[in-house]
């Protein structure tokens, strides 16, 4: 199992600099951002500083979207990125949230979402593509490539992770969510004729090490109001009666509404409503021991990285135990050859 962090670029940018560096050094593998340019400061800038900063660590966003940014920009800021660096960015992608309900702007369709990935794609992997009737390339990109992960929850995006994903993000971890959508991508992949077993299955969740319970679930009840944005658009698209998991769905009854000027921040006053069970089974809270028992389970389901979100107040303890127990612990083990 890889491990990431998904970091938010809050002012200075030195400090998300320096957290990236500091993952690196613990062991982990990737290094996201949230990517909601009013929000917070843009990431692609920081991106190059954080690569500039480390040796290993793969770098994107947790997530893109087609709406706020030109795809084929986009795509030419990770083969730019590419060339200077090596190999070593990659994309997250999603219909949109914070980054365009900020502007009152709506998230994008599925098609949308499907045709920016291939476009995406085959720029940032050096092949050619058609834009808006136009058969376009970067002729001075050589060499470069670029996985794309798509995030989503409901049936018919998961379908779409499936079709055109490089690797599926989840939002939550919550092993029993994650073991249905999971069966729904490989499914969607095996129909389309791709082998379910190229696709990466990534988890990304808050972690905090710990064992103030309290404290740690005040710290990370933010994250249950978060994907209550996600989880009101499904009920509202499929009704409260779908195939959607109930474990999913239930927990947004009380939900009054969403500032997005709290977004993603620990005190946030919008998610009063989210109860402490859905904080404990949405995030990992707790000893290193707890973290390795739920992590041992997700991966037994088929997740290939666990991604913890860092927006509490632990940050730097938390990636130590991560780097001295939890990260060892979940290692592939070496085989030895005679």
């Amino acid at each position: 199992m890889d491990f990431g962090v998904v970091l938010q670029t809050n002012p200075p940018a030195s400090r998300t600099v320096e957290l990236a560096r500091l993952a690196e050094t613990h062991g982990f593998s990737h290094v996201w951002t949230f990517d909601s340019h009013l929000l917070w400061q843009e990431p692609f800038v920081i991106y190059s500083a954080i690569l500039a900063a480390t040796r290993r660590v793969m770098v994107g966003p947790m997530v893109t979207n087609p709406a706020t940014r030109d795809w084929t920009v986009i795509a030419s800021l990770f083969a730019t990125l590419n060339e200077m660096y090596g190999n070593r960015t990659i994309c997250g992608i999603g219909r949109g949230d914070s980054a365009v309900r900020t502007l009152h702007g709506r998230p994008s369709n599925l098609a949308t979402l499907r045709e920016s990935v291939h476009v995406i794609r085959e720029l940032a992997n050096d092949r050619s593509v058609e834009v808006n009737g136009a058969k376009v390339h970067f002729p001075w990109s050589r060499g470069s490539t670029l996985d794309i992960w798509v995030a989503a929850y409901g049936p018919l995006a998961l379908q779409l992770t499936g079709e055109v994903g490089d690797g599926f993000i989840l939002q939550l971890a919550d092993p029993d969510i994650a073991a249905w959508t999971i069966k729904v991508v490989r499914d969607a992949a095996e129909q389309a004729g791709r082998d379910p077993d190229a696709v990466k299955f990534c988890v990304a969740a808050p972690m905090y090490v710990g064992d103030d319970r309290e404290h740690m679930r005040e710290q990370c009840r933010w994250f249950g109001g978060m994907v209550g944005n996600h989880v009101a658009d499904i009920v509202a698209r499929y009704g409260a009666d779908s195939s959607v998991p109930k474990a999913l769905t239930d927990y947004i009854a009380g939900r009054q509404g969403y500032d997005y000027n709290e977004h993603g921040r620990a005190g946030n006053t919008h998610a009063a409503f989210v109860p402490d069970e859905i904080v404990e089974r949405f995030c990992i809270l707790g000893s290193a021991a707890e973290h390795v028992e739920r992590l041992e389970a997700l991966r037994d389901l088929g997740v290939t990285q666990f991604a913890g979100y860092l927006q509490h107040d632990n940050k730097e303890e938390t990636m130590r135990v991560y780097g001295e127990h939890v990260i060892p612990a979940l290692a592939t083990p070496v085989v030895a050859t005679a």
